[in-house]
């Protein structure tokens, strides 16, 4: 198996595109909407959940058996309009906009100020028991900077029909020659590279309809370093994932005018349980005051927390005059050691962060699995 290693630098690329969205008609409607759960949550319970050990990593995450989830419905077709007319706004298209060696389009940073809509969305009390349920664990947004993380995506309509001509000849060729549906075209062209999250869960909610779009999967790789798909989501719909223990890439998306992607992180509510969020993949594409304070803040808040429950626990047990457990208390000073040093090492100084790169993770010799003629992949994605 192929030892993975860490990419130099790629080129950025440069962003080409205009939303086919009519944001206007979308305002005048949706101007005074507040969130709503019970108009705007739709959630209907994924198919199935895959679990750490399916894929031979079972007990390497300390939070959560669970490694990712089919997709399911999420939101109503109104949160979506609500969320597009957001994103897609000139504040945030003008001030929140990134691009990097990954992407051409990242919109991030623009909740609350730009979208109190999307935020409040990610922060409702019923959205977070939803993600968490599927988690298996209770989460939190790891930072409001990472509310609604957007990749976009956009071809005029000739590319996207061209697209799927192409695809479907060159898959009609391979399934005479091999017998199966499926061509190699999928195999070696993903749109981001092989990497980890640097936040433990992720929920990625598709703001594009996808009806016609081909490929576009997440690709898992195994324990075994074999690699299986799991198929992206339908517009409205979300797929949860512990990224931060598996490494996956996004596989292109072809055939469609547009794909437009939202990726809110989170990390654990109690701060009793580890967190080891890193700044790896976001340094290049945040703003770093705004990006280090968030994170500075709830890694003090969480070491607070910890200090004044030992600080209880140690009081009441002398007061009730047990012998003070040394044992116990260098065992606790050392896991906030640790904690600090990883804090310190992922505030990197602004001078050392080379803005617009992300790094990503090189694994040659890869074979992506090709999925069946019955899956329904040939033309158009599965619906949920």
């Amino acid at each position: 198996m192929a030892t993975a290693a860490v990419v130099s630098q790629p080129p950025m690329p440069k962003p080409h595109f205009k939303p086919i969205i009519h944001r206007q008609t979308a305002k005048r409607k949706l101007d005074n909407v507040a969130f709503d759960p019970t108009r705007h949550i739709a959630f209907q319970p994924p198919e199935s959940i895959m679990m750490l050990k399916d894929i031979g990593f079972e007990g390497k995450s300390p939070l959560s058996p669970v490694a990712a989830s089919q997709p399911f419905r999420m939101f109503s077709a109104e949160c979506i309009e609500k969320f597009r007319d957001e994103v897609l706004s000139d504040d945030v298209m003008k001030n929140c906009s990134h691009k990097s060696n990954l992407s051409a389009c990242q919109l991030r940073g623009y909740a609350p100020k730009y979208a109190p809509f999307i935020f409040d969305a990610w922060h409702h009390p019923e959205t977070l028991a939803i993600v968490s349920k599927i988690a298996g664990v209770d989460l939190i947004p790891a930072l409001n900077y990472e509310i609604g993380h957007v990749n976009i995506s956009v071809k005029s309509e000739k590319e996207a029909s061209d697209e799927r001509a192409i695809v479907q000849r060159e898959r009609d060729s391979h399934a005479a020659d091999e017998g199966i549906a499926g061509c190699p075209w999928e195999d070696d062209k993903p749109i981001v590279g092989w990497h980890n999250d640097s936040y433990p869960f992720v929920c990625v909610v598709m703001l594009s309809d996808c009806t016609n779009m081909i490929g576009g999967e997440t690709a898992l790789r195994t324990a075994d370093g074999s690699v299986i798909k799991v198929r992206g989501p339908e517009m409205g719909c979300a797929v949860v994932m512990q990224g931060r223990y598996i490494t996956h890439q996004a596989l292109r998306a072809l055939g469609a005018q547009e794909r437009i992607a939202m990726v809110t992180s989170f990390r654990p509510k109690s701060p009793f349980l580890p967190d080891d969020t890193v700044m790896t993949t976001i340094r290049g594409i945040s703003d770093l005051s705004e990006v280090y304070y968030e994170y500075g803040r709830y890694r003090l808040e969480i070491l607070e927390e910890r200090i004044r429950a030992q600080l209880k626990q140690t009081r009441e047990a002398h007061t009730a005059g047990k012998k003070t457990n040394t044992r116990a208390i260098k065992s606790f000073l050392a896991e906030q050691e640790a904690f600090i040093q990883q804090t310190d090492r992922e505030i990197v100084n602004d001078d050392e962060v080379v803005a617009g790169f992300q790094p990503v993770v090189d694994i040659p010799d890869v074979k992506l699995p090709t999925p069946p003629a019955e899956s329904g992949q040939v033309s158009k994605r599965v619906k949920v």
